[in-house]
């Protein structure tokens, strides 16, 4: 959920005639991604957003489920997921239910001759290593390491990187992406005691509409599987639009931490929310002030929600033997805690530097083929 926003040219009144030069009509579209009742857009088009020219056949990349049901503490190495060329190649979903999809993914290659839309879902990508600029329909939004980009579902886009090393954690979002209501106050307005405002989110800036004709190719994702549409003019053809619904990103670098005398639970650090699930950012911070304060996290029983902790930079008093891209799940039903010897150490330190992104899942996640690929074995017993 963003503010009220525009780019470009548009009539004074919506539903109304808007005339190109040569006196032809610009083609209306409303876009918005739950009916007519949320958050949408309108935009205005060179040429009507429906001129497919030819198809060709779909294809599977659904994820392969390896168990469905589990409840064991696992650990998996991120980085090991090996860099692809591709953008949509390098996309390897782990961990996944009827909420959310995770993956991982490293490209190589900006996308040149294709385009993508998720049809399914609002996706949420974070930038671990890389740098560029997101090309949609809407404008341009540029990215950066520890950028959260939100791609409400339906939006057609691009990825256009600056460096062959790109390290990405893609959230898959079958409801709508939104900042969590006790942020907000009955206008949207993002209020004072919230971690972050509207001036921290990077909207798109830069219109560039295309009038070009020809075949362009959308590879588009339903459940499950690729079409690949070909449109008979460019995708980025909008001169103009307006509305509350369009790709931004929110870097973690400027979520403002919240902390106090003792140690605060983890709704503190949330920072998206949807149905069934929550995303949040650890970031670096004061410890908790009390005298008697233990800075480590307690022993906890998520007993209604599956924890996925994937770790980006800095030190982690409650983990030992922590590397970039390693993700920690903690599955509903047992209990977990900081690791031996960490509660002791944390008594007395003064601030953590550690970077963290959690998704907590409130249906549990079940695992691919490509995630025990890189699954770190027996790390439940890291505990003894």
């Amino acid at each position: 959920m963003a503010y009220y926003h525009k780019l470009g040219s548009f009539p004074k009144k919506r539903h109304t005639q808007f005339r190109k030069p040569d006196g032809t009509l610009y083609s209306e579209q409303l876009f918005s991604t739950e009916g007519f009742h949320d958050v949408a857009s309108i935009l205005y088009h060179h040429n009507p957003p429906t001129m497919i020219c030819k198809l060709e056949d779909a294809y599977s990349v659904a994820p392969e489920i390896a168990m469905q049901k589990q409840l064991c503490h696992r650990s998996f190495e991120g980085f090991d997921v090996k860099p692809t060329d591709d953008f949509m190649d390098s996309r390897v979903a782990i961990l996944v239910n009827n909420d959310c999809h995770i993956s991982l993914a490293a490209p190589k290659k900006s996308m040149t001759n294709y385009f993508f839309k998720n049809a399914d879902a609002d996706e949420v990508i974070f930038v671990h290593e890389g740098k560029g600029t997101l090309k949609s329909m809407y404008g341009n939004v540029p990215f950066e390491y520890g950028d959260y980009i939100v791609i409400p579902r339906g939006t057609i886009y691009q990825m256009h990187f600056e460096t062959e090393a790109n390290r990405l954690l893609l959230v898959e979002s079958f409801t709508p992406i939104e900042f969590p209501k006790r942020y907000m106050n009955k206008y949207g307005q993002l209020m004072e005691h919230s971690p972050f405002c509207e001036r921290d989110l990077k909207v798109p800036m830069e219109l560039e509409s295309f009038d070009e004709k020809g075949e362009f190719k959308i590879l588009v994702k339903k459940q499950g599987m690729i079409y690949p549409y070909y449109y008979a003019h460019h995708p980025f053809d909008v001169v103009g639009w307006d509305g509350y619904c369009y790709p931004y990103a929110l870097s973690i670098h400027d979520f403002e931490p919240i902390t106090g005398r003792i140690h605060q639970p983890p709704p503190v650090h949330q920072t998206f929310a949807a149905r069934g699930y929550v995303i949040c950012s650890f970031v670096p911070r004061l410890y908790d002030y009390h005298p008697q304060g233990i800075p480590a996290p307690y022993n906890h029983s998520n007993i209604d929600s599956d924890e996925l902790l994937y770790y980006v930079d800095g030190d982690f008093m409650s983990r030992k033997h922590v590397t970039k891209g390693m993700l920690t799940l903690h599955p509903g039903g047992v209990p977990h805690g900081p690791h031996p010897g960490t509660v002791e150490k944390s008594i007395g330190q003064k601030e953590t530097k550690e970077l963290a992104v959690m998704v907590d899942t409130f249906r549990p996640l079940q695992l691919t083929k490509a995630a025990l690929e890189i699954e770190i074995p027996d790390y439940y017993k890291s505990w003894l």
